[in-house]
């Protein structure tokens, strides 16, 4: 699935906002349609819109953030670039399941 998800992100872009605020677009769907959303959220935010994201999808989500904030029970415990993020050992231990 995934077409119900494309089509909410849709109605949000109706007003064409300047800020898009999306929680867990990916939840839920086929592989298919996870990369779909990414490509989607990439190209809008490379056209200008800002996204505020949140998502447990976390490489996906940091291969394409400026920006990411790691929180646990309700305090950022972490805030760099997606990039240092994912290329943090501590970030993939906990987050990404590598070693």
């Amino acid at each position: 699935g995934g077409e119900q998800q494309m089509l909410a992100i849709a109605r949000g872009l109706m007003t064409l906002p300047d800020v898009l605020i999306l929680d867990e677009p990916s939840l839920g769907l086929s592989p298919l349609f996870v990369g779909e959303i990414f490509k989607m959220i990439r190209k809008l935010n490379q056209e200008g819109m800002t996204i505020l994201l949140v998502e447990q999808n976390v490489h996906h989500t940091l291969a394409i953030a400026d920006r990411a904030y790691v929180l646990e029970k309700g305090r950022v415990v972490r805030s760099d670039t997606g990039r240092a993020m994912l290329a943090d050992d501590a970030v993939k231990k906990a987050y990404l399941g590598m070693d």
